[in-house]
Order: structure tokens, then C-alpha cells, then sequence
């Protein structure tokens, strides 16, 4: 077991390197999986919200967390415009619902109305100025510092944090000043690397539809 926990481990960190450093020269094949785990949480957090269940604590919640991870996915690899925009989406919904439950707020409707409302945001934002490159580069480096700080956390952290379901990350990050030194340097290293590694290559937009 503990060998299995070392290896789920090890691809989870070199998951999470890999968004950090090369998210923009990977999207075609990260885009589509961000999208399946952005629905995936969305879907059952919808019907935590609308519903009052817990996350994930019944069969319909994993249900239609499946169904809008699917569709997110599939929307992603046939569309470069809905991935980015999943993606810009993703990010405003984490920032908008993470700064609420920072703050104290339990997660109901208000907070998950809330993170819908940035995630349009965003995503409309990122769209209408045009800045999907930027947008890719900023937000693959911190997702992807996440999944290292959240990984590391389960295997060398406090244990309580990694049981939250909400935000475990960010209550590490105001937890620990080292944990939020770590994370700068690692998504600020990120951003500076991609942005170097892809000043002159831009990807190419996908409509695979069309073809």
C-alpha cells in the first residue's frame, strides 16, 4: 500500500510540474483533463449547493459530476475557445469561492453563486481582451503549484488541512509562511519560465469539428 501511495504520489507531483513549467506548450493535452476535473467538482458542488448534500456524499453527486466532467472534457479537446474559457472559468471560480470561505463563509448558494458569477467573469475577460496565451501560462503555473503544495501536503503536512474538501491549499498558505513563500517562488518560477520558454510560439487554435 504504502508503495502504491509513493507512486500516486510521485505522478501527482510530476502532474504538477508539469502545469507549472510547460502548462502552455502542453494545453492540447491539459486542457481537456482540467476541464473533466473542473466539471467534475462543479457538477457535485452544484447540488451541494442547491440541494444541501455533502460533496460527493451521494450517487447523483458522482453522477452528474461525471456527466459535467465529460462534457467539459469533450468540449475542451474540440474547441480551443471553450477550453480557454473553462479554464479562465475555472480559475475565477476558485478565486471567488476560496476568498469566501477564507473570509469564514460556509459553502452554500450565495458562495457558489458567487464563484459562478467570477467564473463568467473571468472567462469573458480573458476572451474579449484576447489574452488567452497569458491567461494559459498564469493559470497552469498556479494550478499546477497547487497540486505540488496540495501533494506535499498530504504526505509531509498537517493532516487536518488535507481532510478539507474547500480550499486546503489556501488555509496552508495563511497557515504557514513558509508554505506561501514555497508557492510564490514555485508559480512565480513557473510564470517566468513559460513566459521565456514561449515568447516567440503561440498555439494553434483547434476547432476540431471543423476538420
Amino acid at each position: 500500500m504504502a508503495f502504491e501511495l509513493f507512486c500516486m504520489g510521485l505522478i501527482s507531483l510530476l502532474f504538477g510540474l508539469a502545469l507549472v513549467f510547460l502548462g502552455y506548450r502542453l494545453l492540447w493535452i491539459i486542457l481537456p483533463i482540467w476541464g473533466f476535473f473542473f466539471g467534475f467538482a462543479l457538477g457535485a458542488q452544484t447540488l451541494q449547493a442547491l440541494f444541501g448534500i455533502g460533496f460527493l456524499a451521494t450517487i447523483a453527486s458522482w453522477i452528474v459530476g461525471f456527466f459535467v466532467g465529460a462534457l467539459f472534457a469533450v468540449g475542451s479537446y474540440l474547441f480551443y475557445m471553450v477550453a480557454v474559457a473553462l479554464l479562465a472559468g475555472s480559475f475565477g471560480y476558485a478565486l471567488g469561492v476560496g476568498l469566501l470561505t477564507a473570509i469564514g463563509l460556509d459553502f452554500g448558494f450565495i458562495v457558489w453563486l458567487v464563484g459562478i458569477v467570477a467564473a463568467v467573469a473571468v472567462a469573458a475577460a480573458v476572451l474579449y481582451f484576447n489574452i488567452q496565451k497569458y491567461a494559459v501560462i498564469l493559470i497552469t503555473a498556479l494550478g499546477g503549484t497547487g497540486v505540488i503544495v496540495y501533494t506535499l501536503l498530504a504526505a509531509f503536512g498537517d493532516p487536518s488541512l488535507v481532510e478539507l474538501m474547500f480550499a486546503p491549499v489556501l488555509l496552508a498558505l495563511q497557515d504557514s509562511f513558509w508554505w506561501l513563500l514555497f508557492f510564490i517562488v514555485v508559480a512565480g518560477s513557473g510564470v517566468y519560465v513559460q513566459l521565456q520558454a514561449n515568447k516567440d510560439f503561440e498555439a494553434e487554435a483547434y476547432n476540431r469539428m471543423a476538420s
